[in-house]
């Protein structure tokens, strides 16, 4: 852990930005991380990018933009979120991934929002609107998720989950949602959506076996038919053509490793003892 690189000063003075720092995790972003620092750096306080061994050149290229860059082990989304938070030298913290952008309208709603100091509640979801390949920006209908992404550290932060990079008011209250959101890069490629697929669901099904919950046979049989079915109906996919009807089965085929890999584990748990047990019972006949 530690700073690497300390950014450059912008040029807009201090007291045109609200009193915010927004932070980024990020690793291998060199090619993204541009939009999501330009879209913040220039009304926020500070911007800070968390690095967790970028081979590339992420961290030059935060650093020229004016970003402050940390390096921090991965140890999953959550505790290199919640290791964020404690770099932020503001109470108020503006959580933005390296494949997102903030839209002109979504800072003006942030910007109305301190308009006559701190706004009343303490946290806020946004939408991330998907936009894929070949896409300038967000269709009519577009895919989106709600994540948590401006908040008082206070009263919320971040879950120290590997998994779930979920925020959470310390009072169990709901997060309020803002009527705009921001702009999600999604994926460069099919190739790199089965890497992401891959690495996420191999800590998925890690969180499922520490957890002891083996899949069934009817989860293994049911889940990527409810998966498509939720990504091409519930998601808005269906308004994709073609494109969303391989996006649904690429995510189905998502849900179902996850539950292929954690059942796997628990497989090889029990091949492991059954082997052990054999091993004792020969060595015990030898004795």
């Amino acid at each position: 852990m530690g700073q690497v690189h300390s950014r450059n000063r912008s040029q807009h003075k201090m007291s045109d930005r609200l009193p915010i720092s927004a932070f980024i995790i990020a690793k291998n972003e060199a090619d993204r991380i541009p939009k999501a620092i330009l879209s913040v750096r220039d009304w926020v306080a500070e911007v800070i990018v968390i690095d967790s061994g970028s081979t590339d050149d992420t961290v030059k290229t935060s650093q020229a933009l004016g970003a402050k860059t940390y390096f921090n082990e991965w140890q999953g989304y959550g505790p290199q979120k919640v290791y964020g938070e404690t770099l932020c030298r503001n109470k108020w913290v503006l959580n933005i991934d390296a494949d997102e952008e903030a839209t002109p309208e979504t800072i003006a709603e942030i910007k109305s929002l301190f308009a006559n100091g701190e706004p009343e509640k303490k946290a806020f979801s946004m939408r991330t609107n998907c936009v894929f390949r070949f896409e300038d920006k967000p269709r009519r209908f577009a895919v989106s998720m709600i994540h948590g992404r401006l908040y008082n550290r206070d009263y919320a932060g971040f879950k120290d989950s590997a998994v779930h990079d979920s925020v959470v008011l310390h009072d169990g209250g709901k997060l309020e949602l803002l009527k705009n959101g921001l702009n999600h890069y999604i994926f460069r490629s099919h190739h790199h959506t089965i890497e992401k697929v891959n690495f996420y669901s191999s800590m998925q099904a890690e969180d499922l076996f520490c957890k002891g919950r083996n899949p069934s046979a009817l989860k293994l049989i049911f889940t990527p038919l409810w998966a498509f079915f939720k990504a091409y109906i519930l998601r808005g996919y269906i308004f994709y053509g073609l494109d969303g009807v391989v996006r649904s089965h690429i995510y189905a085929f998502s849900r179902l490793i996850r539950v292929a890999k954690a059942r796997e584990k628990f497989q090889e748990a029990q091949y492991n003892k059954r082997e052990e047990e054999k091993s004792s019972r020969d060595s015990s006949g030898k004795a």
